[in-house]
């Protein structure tokens, strides 16, 4: 099999690909859209935290579930807000 075995490892995976297309928007263009999408992967990174056995969180774990937890819903969350309440820049 190719790839990481862990289902943790798996959905870290899955969340780096989703903060490099966050990446690739905020570069293109489309800024708001890209940030808004690497902190909805923060934010369900956490989630995923929340329900991954420990046996099976592999990268996805950084240190304690309760700090993995805060720390990835606190980004999250700030860089939607962010996103969502920075003013348009004229032009």
């Amino acid at each position: 099999m190719i790839g990481p075995r862990s289902r943790g490892s798996q959905l870290y995976l899955l969340q780096l690909l989703t903060v490099a297309v966050g990446l690739v928007l905020v570069v293109a263009g489309p800024w708001r859209a890209g940030i808004i999408a690497i902190g909805l992967a923060f934010v369900v990174g956490a989630l995923a935290r929340s329900v991954v056995p420990i046996d099976h969180t592999g990268m996805l774990r950084v240190r304690g579930k309760a700090f993995d937890m805060f720390w990835m819903t606190t980004l999250g969350a700030a860089l939607i807000v962010l996103a969502w309440v920075i003013p348009g820049q004229p032009g």
